[in-house]
């Protein structure tokens, strides 16, 4: 059943009008999957990825730096809803600084460093056809913000997704729109390919590209590292962190022990019997921020020589059509992640940067720490701890009433408490926040008493507390 489970695959992505390289790449997926292929990378397969250069120990050049710069284009992948925080759509409109939301300090971040450097460094979004609209009108406040004749975003490619059983597409008359997923992130390349949009930066004299999620503020164009990027003569570089108890589940770095290059391994591509060595910080120190540097002529050579397939490993990865009907059919999306290129190009490296460029916003627990004077907004748009920090405070707020944007939003209703003197805050039951709540070391608030409303002004220090 599977050649014509592919065969109606490909009619259905050319039917609503998917871009043909993008059938192409979703053929080359199809043929792997159908053969058994899974993604797994085996722990003995790789070794750990020890001491990578340090961004720290990198000196300053402003003349590379700016040269550097006016050769890179920012891209942000901008494709998601936050629907497991509620809302229905661009995750990149929320409110997360002093009314400011995503977009609007990506774009002042932006904005500042052509000013910096007298650069043009053109930004580009990689929407979806659910994020395009509202973002376009969004960034329409700024007027100065494209660049020469380079439009503001393109679009993310979509496939169908499978039945289990068959590898046939799904169909689900209810809500055909559930019968199609987005690629995963490594459909970047394929977009930028066949958008034609690759050569066109080529063609407008930029080299280098600086990738990130668009929920990730820490993640700017740094001009140190660009001016590293650029005399390394590195294809590719990936940003790592040192990783934390917290970052266990996050992908990680490694060294591919046959041929010693590196490779990502998320936690999708891990057998169950590897799940202790995964999860292990220790051993494999480093994960990938989803922070990355291309240099466009290589990416698009390594395209030409292949056919436009960038030979990215599969990520399979099971659901059922409708995420929120586990009886619904069980389907495989067939999936890539951008930053598993960097073992597509030889000469890749890692480069150690700090926390500072890490700053995912993936749940309310994060959105929490960042509307609070644990961070300040710097003149240039960068998001920096507060002076005496080296690190955010951890926050676990009960999912049952805090998940959701609305219900958190309805629970802050007069900002968000302090938390400069927090070292974490766990929240269980139903608790309103009223105005200039402070909390100090290590608080716990228990559920007896809730629903309730914590007072303004109140103090809240010590192992445990209570609403007031």
């Amino acid at each position: 059943m599977s050649a014509e489970g592919l065969a109606a695959a490909e009619d259905k992505m050319r039917s609503g009008g998917v871009d043909e390289t993008a059938v192409e790449v979703f053929g080359h997926y199809y043929r792997q999957l159908e053969s058994g292929v899974t993604g797994i990378i085996a722990e003995a397969d790789i070794e750990p990825l020890k001491e990578p250069p340090r961004l720290a120990d990198i000196a300053e050049d402003e003349a590379a730096a700016h040269d550097a710069l006016d050769a890179t284009v920012v891209i942000k992948l901008n494709g998601g809803l936050g629907t497991s925080m509620g809302m229905e759509r661009a995750k990149s409109l929320l409110d997360v600084r002093s009314g400011l939301s995503f977009l609007d300090i990506i774009a002042r971040q932006v904005l500042h460093l052509r000013e910096r450097y007298d650069v043009r460094l053109p930004l580009l979004f990689m929407n979806s056809f659910r994020t395009r609209d509202d973002t376009l009108e969004a960034l329409s406040a700024y007027d100065d913000l494209a660049s020469g004749d380079l439009p503001l975003d393109f679009l993310q490619n979509w496939e169908p997704k499978l039945r289990e059983d068959d590898l046939t597409p799904v169909e689900w008359p209810e809500d055909p729109d559930l019968e199609w997923c987005p690629p995963g992130h490594g459909d970047l390349y394929t977009a930028l390919s066949g958008s034609g949009l690759l050569q066109q930066l080529l063609d407008e004299g930029l080299r280098y590209a600086f990738v990130s999620n668009g929920d990730n503020l820490g993640a700017t164009a740094g001009a140190r590292i660009a001016g590293w990027f650029a005399t390394s003569g590195a294809p590719y570089a990936a940003e790592v962190c040192r990783r934390t108890s917290a970052d266990r589940k996050g992908g990680h770095l490694a060294l591919r022990t046959s041929d010693g290059r590196l490779v990502l391994r998320d936690s999708a591509q891990t057998a169950a019997e590897d799940a202790d060595a995964f999860a292990d910080v220790k051993r494999h120190p480093f994960f990938h921020t989803n922070n990355l540097w291309v240099d466009l002529r290589a990416l698009a050579t390594q395209l030409d020589e292949h056919r436009g397939v960038l030979g990215l490993p599969l990520i399979r990865n099971e659901k059922t059509v409708d995420p929120g009907d586990k009886a619904s059919p069980s389907v495989v999306q067939i999936e890539t992640a951008m930053g598993a290129a960097v073992e597509v190009f030889s000469g890749a490296q890692a480069l150690e940067v700090d926390r500072s460029r890490f700053l995912p916003v993936k749940s309310t627990n994060d959105l929490l720490a960042l509307r609070s004077d644990v961070y300040d907004l710097n003149d240039d748009y960068t998001i920096v701890l507060a002076e005496g920090r080296d690190e955010a405070p951890y926050v676990d707020l009960d999912s049952d009433f805090y998940k959701l944007v609305g219900d958190f939003d309805a629970r802050f209703p007069e900002g968000v408490p302090s938390l400069a003197e927090a070292r974490s805050l766990r929240v269980n039951g139903d608790w309103t926040f009223a105005d200039s709540v402070v909390i100090k070391g290590d608080v716990t608030i228990d559920p007896e008493g809730s629903p309730g409303r914590i007072a303004s002004g109140s103090v809240l220090e010590g192992p445990s507390a209570s609403g007031h």
